[in-house]
């Protein structure tokens, strides 16, 4: 439901190499034109931000002040850590092939074994390595930040823990997808980026489909209507509002106080193991009306294909990603490759080259990638307001209400730079989001729902 610091703190090449290759989705989405009602409350949301201070308290979504002082300094640091990861990320790699370092990691990857699969998997080995301790001083420190701000209650023994555990899963997923495609490189040299892009559209779904039962590694869940049958049945008002196939033995509480103090719900996987998960972080600070909105905006993701929508964006930006990853790997090895010690595409270490492309590539389509999410994330937010409409008295309230929430839990800055919001936001901030869901009305005459039929 929201943006917040990734608890976790995966080192960002590790997850790039999982992102780029199809295992982890991204969360994209797309817009769809604007209703009468619509409209108007984007506009009067659109003012009322205006109208309040850069980083100051809005109409519909306020901080006490010493949290306005903690939300600010988050959000410059935030800024700061966003960008500095992103070239530090490209910059590290350039350094480590400029200072032979990845050639020297393919040699004694190469010395090792005459084995492919254990040259692959040791090279892979040490550049993941190699790169999660220069990212691991900004995870520290984001880690740090998150704890001094209450954003998180995990001790470091557990967080190194959870490192370790997506590092592993890195090198062993990781590893076979770099199998798979120096295999492919090797049989076609010319049109590799086209072949591994079809094999990546399984694996992607499969990624997708895999993703609930990896959750388990890092959190503890619990069947939603073992625990809260009584909201277990507040919330199948809303599957059968609108007809969906989600019973509640899809419904998950995850344990995320044990980790975290954030709020948050989310959609996972699609077919037979698409489920909702409602964090127990949520049903504390939040009111059963509050819930069931938060409910209905994870349902619209359901209702409206996001998943589906979301493969098909994903695949297009992968085509355009491995083709210029090609041009950007054939260039770079015939300027620099003997200065960087790698000798073709089918050496080990022309993957370092390959995630350099990817990751100069991603950070400038990263603000397409988000103005995409968002609209998804929009999208979803009118369909639960509209989801709630008749089963609470007061949806615009309480979708208002429950961002509030929301924003309080993580610190949220209640107006930031628009460009900010623009180039890193999956999610519109959540100062628009309250001041939308409070003026958005499609039962006021001359007015309709967007997604639900009026009853008028």
């Amino acid at each position: 439901m929201h943006s917040m610091f990734w608890q976790l703190g995966c080192a960002r090449t590790s997850f790039l190499l999982l992102l780029l290759l199809g295992v982890l989705p991204m969360n994209l989405a797309g817009c769809a034109s604007q209703t009468a009602a619509e409209h108007a409350a984007d506009v009067e949301a659109t003012q009322e931000l205006a109208a309040a201070p850069r980083h100051g308290n809005t109409l519909d979504y306020s901080l006490a002040p010493a949290d306005l002082v903690k939300a600010d300094h988050l959000g410059r640091v935030g800024e700061l850590l966003h960008f500095g990861d992103e070239a530090w990320g490209i910059l590290s790699l350039v350094l480590l092939l400029g200072s032979g370092a990845i050639a020297w990691m393919r040699d004694r990857a190469v010395k090792l074994s005459s084995n492919r699969w254990a040259q692959g998997y040791s090279f892979l080995f040490l550049f993941l390595l190699m790169t999660t301790l220069l990212e691991l001083p900004v995870d520290l420190y984001g880690h740090h930040l998150s704890l001094r701000y209450g954003l998180s209650v995990q001790h470091w023994p557990s967080w190194f823990w959870d490192q370790a555990k997506m590092f592993a899963l890195t090198w062993g997923i990781g590893g076979l997808l770099v199998m798979l495609l120096f295999w492919i490189i090797r049989k076609l040299e010319r049109m590799w980026w086209l072949a591994f892009w079809c094999v990546s559209i399984p694996i992607l779904f499969f990624g997708i489909f895999a993703a609930p039962y990896l959750e388990p590694l890092f959190f503890k869940y619990q069947p939603l209507e073992k625990t809260n049958p009584a909201l277990v049945a507040r919330l199948e008002q809303v599957v059968q509002k609108g007809h969906m196939n989600i019973p509640p033995e899809r419904m998950f509480l995850m344990k995320a106080s044990a980790k975290l103090s954030t709020l948050n719900a989310d959609v996972e996987g699609f077919g037979s193991s698409k489920r909702v998960v409602v964090w127990d972080t949520t049903l504390a600070r939040m009111t059963p009306d509050e819930i069931v909105f938060v409910f209905g905006h994870e349902a619209g993701h359901y209702v409206l294909h996001h998943i589906l929508k979301t493969i098909v964006f994903v695949l297009a930006v992968l085509l355009v990603t491995f083709y210029v990853g090609y041009l950007f790997v054939q260039w770079s090895i015939a300027r620099f490759g003997p200065g960087w010690g790698v000798s073709s595409q089918n050496d080990w270490a022309a993957l370092a080259v390959l995630l350099l492309a990817f990751s100069i590539f991603g950070t400038l389509l990263e603000p397409i990638e988000n103005t995409y999410s968002r609209g998804h994330e929009h999208a979803a937010d009118i369909y639960g307001e509209e989801a709630i409409h008749g089963l609470v008295a007061d949806p615009q309230g309480t979708a208002r209400g429950a961002f509030d929430v929301l924003g309080k839990a993580s610190l949220d800055d209640p107006n930031p730079n628009p460009v900010y919001v623009f180039w890193t936001y999956t999610h519109p901030s959540i100062g628009y989001r309250a001041a939308f869901a409070q003026h958005y009305d499609p039962w006021a005459p001359g007015m309709q729902p967007k997604y639900f039929k009026s009853k008028r």
